[in-house]
């Protein structure tokens, strides 16, 4: 009996200490969450304390394009901002950390893929924001095929070693930045280049034989898998929910040193995305311009007409007061390089086309009073070459991958389930995305008001300066600077407005 106790006393006692892990473990799971929850709180906080509660609608004196990877903001900065803005006016860019040119303390433009943190870097109440979003599954998807096509260059050499001679090497003089000296894709490409490079080493050790599939976002003897992409800890840190993040300020290219920890508590925890997501959302609020990738045609319009008319009346007055001086020594985009393979593929021919879509009218457009009418015929030119330029580049890079051909039809073979996955590893993204759905659809109705009020105006105005015209001496008394406005507000009524007045004309006489 004395034996039976002992060996209970013993069990119960080997129970309580293999429980003890158990407990501290749980205890310091949960310490943990609370202290996370504790970080995000504090900095939402001091995040929505400092926004400007100015009029968001007005163009401040610096325009920052907050370019979120994979969205069409390339075709935004040389096909409608270079066409606005002088070289004179941009500001240095560095797509990892901004180099303060003091040679430049009054720049009007900064386009790069830095996050919001930048913003901390300059006054905020003299800057106004603006962004594209894109359908976050499209997102993915173009991240993906944008990773491989770059990191497909580099196929034209031997090996990784060639590879790492060559980026060793003194980098030619030629404008712009090396893609790997881009975020994010300093770290989606190197990844990808040698996963290429491990592939092909092994389709030639078993003799270049490969499984055929008509899914070319399914071959895994040739590039990674999507389905492998997507689970990968780098796309997690980088690509998913990648837009909530970089307009939160939260990417792993951030300026602020807590936006780190408030990262890795929100990866760790997802449930505290939610005070990122209501961070975001505040600050696509508080932008002068947010767009649509998907409402491609609707977005570029309305960008003319919100962004590009208040540029155009800013500039002008600043050529009027004598502020603006143009600079022979111009800073060529840094988004020249994604036309310039980093192996040096087709290095002289990249350059000049791209540097004549980029360049064609550029100083002659930002250096004179152009209207939105002729902003919007400069744009529809300009991207109708860049996606040329590009699509050319796409379809030559990829050839080093073939049979693989990653295309928007290609896209539809993706599996339903795969595409399930997506959304939900970038729930915070879908969020944002609808978010900005609705900002885009109050943005439209505010844009065709003003341009119904504008009209309205202008009907009133003309029909005013008729009737006086024929019955009080006050024309007389226009000035000619007046009367000029006049004329060129009459050239831009309808058809259907030149009738109306024609037959008052008419009735007056009688």
């Amino acid at each position: 009996m004395r034996c039976l106790n002992i060996d209970v006393n013993l069990g119960l006692i080997l129970v309580l200490l293999l429980s003890v892990p158990i407990i501290i473990k749980a205890s310091s799971t949960k310490d943990g969450y609370k202290q996370c929850e504790n970080t995000v709180k504090h900095w939402a906080s001091s995040s929505f304390n400092s926004e400007i509660k100015e009029d968001k609608h007005l163009l401040r004196d610096l325009l920052f394009f907050l370019h979120i990877p994979r969205t069409g903001g390339r075709a935004y900065f040389h096909c409608f901002l270079r066409k606005l803005y002088s070289n004179s006016q941009e500001c240095p860019r560095s797509y990892d950390k901004l180099r303060v040119d003091t040679r430049k303390p009054n720049c009007r433009l900064l386009s790069t893929h830095d996050d919001y943190s930048i913003m901390y870097k300059f006054p905020k109440e003299k800057t106004s924001a603006v962004t594209i979003l894109r359908n976050p599954i499209e997102r993915v998807f173009s991240t993906y095929e944008f990773s491989v096509e770059v990191a497909a260059r580099f196929l034209i050499h031997p090996n990784l070693t060639s590879v790492g001679k060559m980026a060793r090497r003194p980098r030619t003089k030629l404008p712009g930045v090396s893609t790997l000296d881009i975020w994010p894709w300093k770290y989606l490409v190197p990844w990808m280049i040698e996963d290429l490079f491990a592939r092909r080493d092994a389709r030639k050790h078993r003799g270049q034989s490969y499984t055929m599939t008509n899914n070319s976002y399914d071959m895994q003897d040739i590039l990674m898998p999507l389905h492998e992409y997507i689970n990968e800890p780098i796309v997690q840190d980088i690509v998913h929910n990648g837009a909530t993040f970089q307009i939160a300020g939260l990417t792993n290219n951030s300026y602020i040193t807590e936006s780190h920890e408030v990262r890795h508590c929100v990866l760790k925890y997802p449930t505290l995305g939610k005070y990122v997501l209501e961070v975001a959302k505040r600050r696509l609020d508080n932008m002068l311009y947010v767009g649509l990738t998907d409402n491609h045609r609707e977005s570029a319009t309305m960008f003319a007409n919100v962004v590009g008319a208040q540029v155009i009346s800013q500039l002008s007055t600043s050529r009027s007061n004598g502020d603006i001086v143009n600079n022979s020594d111009s800073e060529q985009s840094s988004l020249l390089s994604d036309s310039l393979t980093d192996a040096n593929y087709q290095r002289k021919n990249s350059y000049k086309k791209v540097k004549k879509v980029s360049s064609i009218g550029k100083d002659e457009a930002a250096n004179k009073n152009m209207t939105v009418g002729e902003l919007m015929e400069a744009y529809e030119s300009c991207i109708s070459n860049l996606r040329n330029s590009q699509a050319e580049r796409r379809t030559k890079s990829l050839k080093q991958i073939s049979p693989a051909n990653l295309t928007k039809e290609g896209r539809r073979n993706v599996p339903r389930a795969l595409l399930q996955k997506i959304t939900s590893l970038n729930s915070l993204d879908m969020e944002i995305y609808n978010y900005a759905q609705s900002i885009f659809a109050k943005q439209h109705a505010r844009v065709v008001q003003n341009m119904v009020d504008t009209k309205r105006q202008e009907t009133t105005l003309i029909e005013s300066v008729y009737n006086n015209s024929y019955g009080s001496p006050s024309w007389k008394f226009l000035s000619l600077g007046t009367a000029g406005d006049i004329i060129d507000k009459f050239r831009e009524l309808t058809e259907e407005n030149k009738c109306r007045i024609s037959q008052k004309k008419k009735v007056t006489k009688l």
